[in-house]
């Protein structure tokens, strides 16, 4: 039953995560798509343009590895816990999805430095310092998250 509490979360905190990214992204006019860059990035598809791709099946690459990625993100922070490091709440929440950004950023910089043809359309800084708050968004709802159902789970 934990295990699917944690994969839950995991669900959840990337989904709150990816819904502020693709708000963010029409509300400042960027291209800040997470699922779109990370699949044109794993799948070297960028278009001839510089640009993300379209095509649905990098999209669903980019879908499925980001959702695993914060799986496994939520899989730590669950074992950080029964270290006795941080808790389910707001503000482990907040720290850890802030350190949770910080790793991204590197692993982001790393990749598009590595990239034989990273898409020109995605201003690096402008999408790193949105991943920060995006994770902080996430850490907090995989935070919530668990603790509601944990909570509902001992209540039956």
């Amino acid at each position: 039953m934990v295990l699917l509490i944690i994969i839950t979360a995991g669900i959840s905190g990337t989904a709150f995560m990816t819904l502020f990214l693709y708000l963010f992204t029409a509300l400042i006019h960027r291209q800040l798509k997470v699922v779109k860059i990370l699949g044109t990035m794993l799948t070297n598809q960028t278009t001839p343009d510089g640009g993300l791709s379209e095509l649905p099946w990098v999209i669903w690459v980019g879908v499925t590895v980001h959702y695993l990625i914060g799986v496994m993100f939520t899989l730590g922070y669950y074992f950080l816990w029964q270290f006795g490091i941080g808790s389910p709440d707001y503000e482990s929440g907040a720290v850890f999805g802030f350190l949770t950004g910080l790793f991204g950023i590197t692993v982001w910089r790393v990749v598009f430095w590595l990239h034989p043809n990273p898409p020109r359309t995605v201003s690096l800084p402008i999408y790193l310092l949105s991943l920060l708050i995006a994770h902080v968004i996430f850490g907090v709802f995989v935070h919530l998250t668990y603790s509601l159902l944990v909570q509902r789970m001992n209540q039956r």
